[in-house]
């Protein structure tokens, strides 16, 4: 290791704020491609900016809202499948949810099921501002509880709810979607933390729930590393 006198820092030292001086540049560059990607995707509805705005200065981990550049995958992704009944585990402020209903097949209907009742007023303001009440259904309860009471065969299932019952959920659902119908999950990267070795519940909780999905025979299946990570899971 080489040592300068005279106040100069050890090579080592130099080293370090090399790699900082190459992450603070890398952060820089993922700020510049997200707001390029979402430069070139179909701008966002004013209701949808509207729930943004609102939730950002209003609600508790805003971080947890999809936002533009997810919510146009999820959007996309109904619309190519053209789902007539949608399942979403996870309301938090109906972001997700009016974008994945923006597919819905005539005469489709998504059920979305969260357990916090103080935001269902935010929730439903924003369906009728989107034209959506007659479309989505909130459902306010504890997952674990109200999803083994839905006798519905569902085309589209996305799971954003707290990531320790992630498997819970897919177990769950499982036999509830159709053949070639769709399981999405978020949060499947958690902050890279998955390649890490964190031992926290919820990074441990992802990294289960993934290797489940991966050694699940029933399913064909893939990650998209679109913001915090979405799988996808189409059972065969």
């Amino acid at each position: 290791m080489l040592f300068r006198f005279g106040g100069e820092v050890t090579a080592s030292a130099a080293r370090l704020k090399e790699k900082r001086f190459g992450l603070a540049k890398m952060e820089l560059l993922a700020r510049d491609i997200t707001e390029y990607i979402e430069a070139h995707a179909s701008p966002e509805p004013d209701y949808l900016r509207a729930l943004a705005r609102e939730t950002h200065a209003k609600v508790l981990m805003p971080r947890m809202l999809s936002g533009h550049w997810q919510g146009n995958v999820l959007a996309g992704l109904s619309r190519m499948l053209r789902p007539r009944r949608v399942l979403e585990i996870g309301t938090y402020t109906g972001y997700s949810a009016i974008c994945l209903a923006q597919g819905l097949a005539p005469g489709g209907r998504l059920l979305t099921v969260d357990r916090n009742e103080e935001l269902a007023g935010l929730v439903k303001r924003y369906l009728h501002l989107a034209g959506l009440s007659d479309r989505v259904e909130p459902i306010i309860g504890d997952a674990m509880q109200v999803l083994p009471t839905l006798d519905e065969v569902f085309d589209l299932v996305f799971i954003d709810a707290d990531k320790v019952n992630y498997l819970n959920y897919y177990h769950l659902i499982f036999d509830k979607v159709r053949q070639g119908g769709w399981i999405i999950a978020d949060n499947v990267l958690w902050s890279g933390k998955v390649v890490g070795d964190h031992t926290d519940k919820d990074t441990k909780a992802l990294q289960s729930f993934n290797a489940a999905v991966q050694a699940d025979q029933r399913v064909f299946n893939f990650i998209l590393p679109v913001r915090d990570g979405l799988l996808l899971a189409c059972k065969m």
